[in-house]
């Protein structure tokens, strides 16, 4: 009877020692340092508690081919990202809205005291020279005086120490913030609001260079049919394996953003015909790829991307362009999936 009581705990300590080795052995296969931090994702990771957290590292290891401390934070970031709600930053701003003016008001009472010290000061100075409160009681006053303005400048420091530590978090609470929101959180790409600011900036330096630029847009062929057949995680593996597979093409000269959903959008620094050529090297690479389900080892139906191209320059700005590369793509579509065009317009500017 008793040891019927005692075997459920034995049980529970027999699968905390292997899901803690799990642990261990994640930690050491990543090479990453024993810190709380690491340690709460490797448990959240080989547990299978925090779906985000999962897939996150899936992707940064399908990207990176192990992880950091660095890509070990940034996943932590991203994660505790979602827990910015519009009020929780708020919340934030006023927060640096009050250390700004804590900071002001130190400042400013530094700055009073500082004048008022050497107001003070130079009266005691101009004393002694006309020879008047000579002797220790005027020794005793500039001491006193002194005390208290080092005192002043004391209390001054601290509380600038103090308001520095909080707005340092406050930083990297924001900066996590901001790359939260520029961030796709499945492939690790810049998302679409990302790919927007980056074609401002690129297209204004084309625009000054006179430099080529195409603006490319993606979409995988059929994606709906790879979530029904295989299920929404071999999705979302197969989104990871093409944003992966687009950001190997780059060469320094490429921004790839997943721009939502099953597409994506890149920026190649030349021409529609240029880019159309790597584009589709890439779309018969992904093509003839034997791709295989992770959970039973089947083997996945061919997996291929449709693909419009259009030269920024071409267009009066770039939404203009990006929208000449839909049409493109949408065309592509029509004409059976699988193939890439370029914009018309951006075939007879290059022409």
């Amino acid at each position: 009877m008793d040891a019927g009581r005692d075997e459920p705990p034995r049980r529970a300590v027999d699968r905390d020692r292997a899901l803690y080795a799990e642990v261990g052995e994640f930690l050491f296969a990543q090479d990453l340092d024993v810190t709380p931090l690491n340690f709460s994702l490797a448990l959240e990771y080989v547990s299978r508690s925090d779906l985000a957290i999962e897939k996150a590292v899936d992707a940064a290891l399908v990207e990176y081919g192990c992880l950091t401390n660095g890509i070990v934070e940034e996943i932590v970031a991203e994660r505790d990202a979602d827990k910015m709600t519009p009020e929780t930053l708020e919340t934030m701003l006023e927060k640096v809205e009050a250390h700004l003016a804590q900071v002001i008001g130190v400042t400013e009472g530094s700055r009073v005291s500082a004048q008022d010290y050497g107001t003070e000061l130079k009266k005691q100075v101009d004393d002694l020279d006309r020879g008047q409160g000579v002797g220790a009681p005027a020794v005793d006053k500039l001491i006193l005086l002194t005390r208290t303005m080092v005192e002043t400048m004391r209390k001054a420091e601290a509380q600038m120490r103090a308001s520095q530590k909080d707005t340092r978090a406050l930083q990297r609470n924001l900066e996590a913030a901001r790359r939260a929101a520029e961030q796709d959180y499945l492939t690790g790409l810049p998302n679409r609001r990302a790919f927007e600011a980056v074609l401002k900036t690129r297209e204004k330096v084309a625009r000054e260079q006179g430099t080529p630029l195409a603006i490319v847009f993606c979409d995988l062929d059929h994606f709906k049919a790879i979530n029904d057949t295989y299920g929404h995680d071999t999705g979302d593996r197969v989104l990871q394996f093409v944003a992966n597979l687009f950001a190997q093409i780059s060469r320094n000269a490429c921004h790839v953003a997943r721009h939502g959903g099953e597409e994506f959008a890149m920026l190649l620094d030349a021409s529609a015909d240029e880019a159309a050529q790597i584009i589709d090297d890439a779309r018969d690479d992904l093509a003839n790829r034997k791709l295989v389900n992770r959970d039973d080892g089947e083997r996945l139906a061919p997996v291929s991307f449709s693909a419009g191209i259009a030269e920024v320059l071409a267009y009066a700005d770039g939404r203009a362009a990006l929208k000449a590369a839909d049409e493109a793509l949408y065309r592509a579509k029509q004409d059976g999936r699988n193939r890439v065009y370029i914009a018309a317009a951006a075939r007879q500017e290059a022409a």
